[in-house]
């Protein structure tokens, strides 16, 4: 948020030119970038899930998730792929990817829509309190959350 294209390129150890030869604008770097992240997280999702069923499937899929979102990079990237939903082309990309994530929990674990729903509900939640680092700096009513959303992903 908020880099310079001429920053991007020296992290990334490419020039800035070579840099709108491959993506034309910081846009496209922003929908590349966030569709790879996206990618990469239903490849965890169903190598976490493989061989699994019911919600021996979607606890596989929760904790490896939590996992990838220790990256906090990673998961501030997710967080403002959400908040930018008024941006129709970032919107389909994020609506898009929930699509294929709930489509695989659905298939992998043969739950019904009320526990696929609960899942990513629950995740959701998580995902929010780890924003907040409520798992490294807990307090009383975050660690209620984190249990209650823990314990109910197992049930």
């Amino acid at each position: 948020h908020g880099a310079s294209t001429e920053d991007i390129a020296r992290a990334a150890g490419i020039s800035q030119p070579y840099l709108f030869r491959l993506f034309g604008t910081k846009k496209e770097l922003y929908l590349a970038t966030s569709q790879r992240t996206i990618d990469d997280l239903y490849k965890v999702f169903a190598e976490a899930a493989g061989g699994k069923t019911g919600m021996d499937a979607l606890h596989a899929m929760g904790e490896a998730y939590e996992s990838v979102m220790t990256d906090r990079d990673r998961l501030m990237l997710m967080l403002k792929c959400w908040a930018s939903c008024d941006d129709p082309e970032i919107c389909e990309v994020v609506r898009s990817a929930w699509r294929d994530l709930v489509d695989l929990a659905e298939r992998v674990s043969g739950e019904s829509p009320e526990a696929v729903s609960a899942f990513f509900s629950k995740g959701a939640m998580l995902t929010i309190l780890m924003a907040m680092e409520s798992f490294t700096r807990p307090e009383p009513w975050s660690n209620r959350l984190i249990e209650g959303c823990q314990k109910g992903m197992t049930e």
